[in-house]
């Protein structure tokens, strides 16, 4: 178990540095747009590997990037549980928390105006609650995760729109 995480960390410690050492080539610039719109799907076991001879990241490090960078999840009307769509995204998060046990953030569970403020404030918790429950279960500690719910008090769009409250609906990962 510890040998694996050791495992993860160097991977992502080896990801980290080789994107800073990099300078901005055609080659490295190539590959990431090739992988921006590939499919996150597939065995991570498969696809993970060192990073190649000639410091470019495989698919499976841009894929873990791209998804790290993706900080808000939306959610259905009137819906608790996060969108398959985002079980791919979210499981990065998890594994990302997993092997860095100091790093903490906050779950920010939101809803759209409709129904009452103590309703807004319930849903907003049982979203975050959704998403801490799936960290946990893929590796991420209890102590790492703090969960908020502000229900209606901070809309990301204000109005009164479908638009607006499909904006509204969401849960923030905000780094601490």
């Amino acid at each position: 178990m510890q040998h694996n995480q050791f495992l993860k960390t160097s991977l992502l410690v080896i990801s980290l540095v080789t994107l800073a050492a990099c300078s901005s080539t055609s080659e490295t610039e190539e590959v990431i747009e090739d992988n921006q719109g590939s499919s996150s799907s597939g065995s991570s076991a498969s696809t993970t590997s060192a990073v190649s001879s000639g410091g470019q990241l495989t698919q499976e490090e841009i894929r873990a990037q791209n998804a790290l960078r993706q900080t808000v999840f939306y959610f259905d009307f009137d819906v608790a549980e996060f969108k398959p769509a985002d079980r791919d995204t979210l499981t990065y998060h998890a594994r990302d928390l997993a092997a860095n046990p100091g790093n903490r953030l906050r779950l920010e569970g939101h809803a759209d105006e409709r129904g009452t403020r103590e309703y807004n404030l319930a849903l907003g918790e049982r979203r975050a609650n959704g998403i801490m429950n799936y960290f946990i279960v893929n590796g991420a500690s209890r102590s790492q995760i703090e969960v908020v719910s502000y229900g209606e008090e901070r809309p990301s769009q204000s109005g009164q729109t479908e638009q607006a409250y499909t904006r509204n609906r969401r849960v923030e990962v905000v780094a601490r």
